[in-house]
């Protein structure tokens, strides 16, 4: 049981706690109870970041009699500051986790679980590419962002997306993602469900749409062959996920394998 008085021991009693939650939560026999699990390791997260301001603070009052093992007071000072430091800076980024576990709450209270699975398969939401533009075309957009802006750019590029012609030719290829590829250098622009990646140090721009692939449309292992129809674009990404375009400029530029 707490003791709301001494932190010592309250602390001990908080790690065994976690430790047996960490060893209980490897299975849940009843999916409805990761919503009460979920709320509760919420309600710790804001309790760990005011023991963590609060620890910090603690650090600093009591800067006058800190020091060292060798009983230098200056040393023992520095690092009583330097812990107070790193515990606001950890306080901080519990903040970011405590957003997300909020939005993971939200999103589990609109869960109704039921006691047998869907028998049927489920359709999958993943990027296709509708363009990935080089050379003088590419330059063109990129010159476009700079003196018109992102919207017009986009506008632009999105004159390449054929609809379900442009869908049919990304799943022959196997240019599907679960993520709109990126990769250093490059900037991102989402539009509903386009999103619209460039690097001007590249010399490139790209352009995915979000689209419900069926399970009867679900990939192979083996990438397929590219139709005839498509040769410009038979370059084999590094991997899976990696555009083959992408794979192509960093070859071209010394920096893939």
């Amino acid at each position: 049981m707490p003791t709301f008085y001494d932190p010592g021991a309250d602390a001990g009693e908080a790690a065994e706690a976690m430790r047996g939650l960490a060893h209980a939560s490897r299975n849940f026999e009843h999916p409805q109870d990761m919503y009460g699990v979920l709320g509760n390791l919420l309600s710790s997260v804001r309790s760990l970041r005011q023991v963590l301001d609060q620890l910090a603070t603690a650090h600093a009052a009591k800067q006058p009699l800190a020091f060292n093992d060798g009983g230098n007071h200056v040393a023992g000072s520095n690092e009583a500051l330097a812990a107070a430091g790193e515990l606001h800076q950890a306080a901080t980024l519990i903040d970011q986790a405590e957003e997300h576990m909020n939005s993971a709450m939200s999103a589990a209270a609109r869960i109704a679980w039921h006691a047998e699975p869907n028998p049927q398969p489920i359709a999958a939401e993943r990027w296709v590419s509708v363009c990935f533009l080089q050379g003088d075309d590419a330059e063109e957009v990129l010159q476009m962002i700079d003196s018109e802006g992102i919207d017009a750019a986009l506008g632009y590029v999105k004159n390449w997306d054929y609809g379900d012609e442009t869908t049919q030719a990304a799943l022959e290829n196997g240019h599907v993602y679960e993520h709109p590829p990126t990769g250093p250098l490059e900037q991102e622009v989402r539009d509903g469900d386009y999103v619209m990646t460039y690097s001007h140090s590249f010399g490139h721009v790209a352009l995915y749409r979000l689209n419900e692939i069926n399970p009867d449309d679900a990939l192979p292992d083996e990438a397929p062959t590219s139709s005839p129809a498509r040769r410009l674009q038979t370059v084999q990404p590094s991997s899976w996920f990696e555009h083959p375009g992408i794979a192509a400029v960093k070859r071209a530029r010394g920096i893939g394998l």
